[in-house]
């Protein structure tokens, strides 16, 4: 059990975080979106999928800069590479998400 109390922990800061928060509020939209266009049992799993695998590794990417600040509190090009690549992992699941919710909407429109 205690390890689920520190995963609700970490849910609970990660959502303080704005990056984060933006996330979730795009994901929310998205659920409100596939219930209005009516998705599947498989697109819904596409769907969810997409979803927490972005928020995933939007959280992902805030432990990293945390990490990185307390590691370097000044400007670092080392850190920043290390920054970068973090932020692209949120850049290619986001990516993914957007082409996931694309072939379900022109399933539906086509």
């Amino acid at each position: 059990m205690r390890k689920f109390k520190d995963a609700f922990h970490g849910l609970s800061l990660a959502l303080r975080h704005r990056a984060v928060l933006v996330q979730v509020i795009l994901g929310v939209l998205a659920v409100i979106g596939g219930i209005i266009i009516r998705l599947d049992h498989h697109e819904w799993l596409a769907f969810i999928l997409s979803i927490s695998f972005v928020i995933a590794m939007e959280i992902m990417n805030t432990a990293v800069e945390r990490v990185g600040d307390y590691l370097s509190p000044s400007y670092d090009d080392k850190i920043k590479v290390i920054k970068d690549l973090s932020a692209s992992a949120v850049l290619v699941s986001a990516l993914g998400a957007f082409a996931v919710c694309i072939c379900c909407l022109l399933r539906r429109i086509g």
